[in-house]
């Protein structure tokens, strides 16, 4: 029996370099279509997400002022202290981090104002901004601005 030599062997198996050629285009168009849409969808999900959180922690500010004469809160840890009644105006563990890792911000209103705040400053942590940047706050998200 003769040996057969690795360049005469011609069994079919492996592919060819235009099949892998094709096959990285394909990879490569399809990565240019999905990636910026996913991109999109991304920064949508963590501002939808920073809405929903901002409007959470506002909700449980109204409600530690309802319990307590209408005083703001000293700052925002006091929320996730249960009341004489065991109420607990924001029931979680931790004060949440906005979708960037940011903290959000609280700022109580002007004296003879209802309009406190609940903020994040976006992506970049720092006050302005646009697109992923651009500040969300609950005064905001009250009138429907954002």
């Amino acid at each position: 029996m003769q040996a057969r030599t690795r360049s005469s062997r011609r069994d079919g198996t492996g592919f060819t370099l235009a099949e892998l050629m094709v096959v990285i285009v394909i990879i490569g168009l399809l990565a240019t279509l999905v990636v910026p849409n996913v991109l999109q969808k991304l920064s949508k999900a963590n501002r939808a997400k920073a809405k929903a959180d901002i409007t959470t922690i506002a909700n449980a500010i109204t409600a530690y002022m309802i319990e307590n004469a209408g005083r703001f809160p000293e700052n925002m840890d006091v929320l996730l202290v249960p009341d004489s009644s065991g109420h607990v105006p924001l029931a979680r563990d931790t004060i949440p981090l906005d979708p960037w890792g940011n903290p959000y911000l609280f700022q109580p209103a002007p004296s003879g104002s209802d309009d406190f705040r609940v903020m994040s400053y976006g992506k970049d942590g720092q006050a302005g901004g646009e697109g992923d940047d651009a500040d969300l706050d609950s005064i905001q998200i009250r009138n429907g601005e954002v």
